[in-house]
């Protein structure tokens, strides 16, 4: 039996499209394996948001290239949308499809094996108007399930929307069904996913508050989390229902990016600051539990020291649980690689430093914070070396001595006991 194996980078919809791929060839009589394994295929799906991104793409196809000399590489994604020719530099390097046709990588392989054939051309990503669903498969109690796809946003920093293309996304009778499927295969969790989930539906006349409705009649999934969403796309409506939710859980993702107004119009959101405060304190307003994180990105270029301090401030007023700390870094596409005002690289690691330990002191203090509340827990892991761990509905990481039947399980636990070791309550 021939072997595949995926080492896939970047953002959760990379790993469910990847997941979706992998579900192919296992349904041709390949074996899945580790991508630290001998195998006859190596697919390498890419992220294009930063420049680490890029270089541990090409130590992925390195460390194939020394697993099996003879292996076809495949390297798919948006690293290789937007720079198919540097790719088809690197030795080794057999496939090379973007966006537009990643999707039909398993034909593509069998091209190869067949004839011989090298594929190292990319179709412009202008060109798609299809949405490909998938959705991760592997973790035993959550998905990942892809709604929408491509971005027509175009903030000065980003390269993605020239990687992925313009939004479009599923329908809402079509994610059902895809929901149904999960639930036949006893996942108890989904979390939404895309490049822009918020935008859902724009193009067919359906939006996401429809979509979130009509999920959350899907009586054997327990739970959904949203993944990233738009400040000037989740609602008061949104809010509103998820707070009186049968299974959409008090976790939300909301990028704020730039921590001035004067940053958030360099970077071309489509928000001020004030709207980005105004979501967090409803939510909280609602759900006091509830479990918010923001991406900011640090050292944009015009980020002054006086910015940088106007930042600082604005995030330690809010009452965020968690940031995702970026350090920017110049996409080639994008608007703001040709700005003035840049920032150097060792201010902006500096800088990146001081918020990351601004989030860590956020993330303790809410943990802290909700010592003594009665969380819904769904325990996700095997065995860890004698422990378990899940996360509660408010997204608290949650550790018990192992035993195998609270595996895909949803039990209500007191947090009380806060190891601050391992980041997580203690359920004894």
């Amino acid at each position: 039996m021939k072997k595949v194996a995926f080492h896939t980078l970047g953002c959760k919809l990379n790993f469910a499209e990847s997941s979706d791929l992998a579900r192919t060839f296992t349904q041709n009589n390949y074996e899945q394996v580790s991508s630290k394994e001998f195998a006859d295929v190596y697919v390498i799906n890419t992220c294009t948001v930063t420049q680490v991104a890029e270089k541990k793409c090409r130590n992925a196809i390195r460390q194939a290239n020394h697993l099996n000399p003879n292996a076809t590489i495949a390297v798919i994604g948006c690293f290789a949308q937007l720079n198919p020719k540097e790719i088809a530099e690197i030795e080794g390097v057999d496939i090379i499809l973007g966006n537009a046709d990643k999707h039909k990588l398993f034909e593509y392989i069998e091209s190869k094996e067949k004839f011989d054939e090298h594929f190292k051309e990319v179709v412009p990503i202008d060109n798609v108007k299809e949405f490909v669903p998938s959705y991760s498969f592997e973790d035993r109690t959550r998905s990942f399930l892809k709604i929408q796809d491509g971005c027509d946003y175009f903030c000065s920093y980003c390269a993605i929307p020239f990687a992925r293309g313009r939004s479009r996304s599923d329908t809402i009778e079509n994610t059902i069904k895809k929901a149904y499927e999960l639930e036949k295969e006893g996942k108890k969790e989904v979390v939404l996913t895309g490049v822009n989930i918020g935008d859902f539906g724009k193009h067919q006349g359906e939006d996401f508050f429809g979509l979130v409705k009509e999920l959350d009649k899907v009586e054997h999934i327990e739970r959904y989390r949203i993944s990233s969403i738009e400040p000037n796309l989740i609602t008061n409506e949104i809010i509103d229902f998820v707070s009186q939710s049968r299974s959409f859980l008090p976790h939300f993702h909301i990028p704020l990016q730039g921590g001035t107004n004067f940053l958030l119009e360099r970077m071309k959101r489509k928000y001020n600051r004030e709207l980005f405060e105004d979501r967090v304190r409803y939510i909280k307003k609602v759900m006091p539990h509830a479990f918010i994180a923001a991406d900011i990105i640090i050292g944009f270029p015009g980020e002054s020291e006086e910015e940088f301090n106007e930042t600082i401030a604005f995030i330690e007023s809010l009452p965020l649980s968690s940031l995702h700390v970026f350090t920017y870094s110049e996409r080639p596409n994008s608007l703001a690689i040709n700005f003035e005002g840049k920032v150097p690289m060792n201010i902006r690691k500096k800088r990146s430093l001081i918020m990351q330990d601004i989030s860590n002191k956020k993330k303790k203090e809410f943990y802290e914070n909700n010592v003594g509340y009665k969380a819904k827990v769904l325990w996700e892991s095997d065995n860890e070396k004698g422990m378990m761990y899940g996360f509660s509905d408010n997204y608290i990481r949650v550790s018990r001595k192992f035993n195998e039947k609270y595996i895909n399980t949803i039990t209500q636990e007191t947090l009380e006991h806060l190891n601050p070791l391992t980041q997580s309550f203690e359920i004894k």
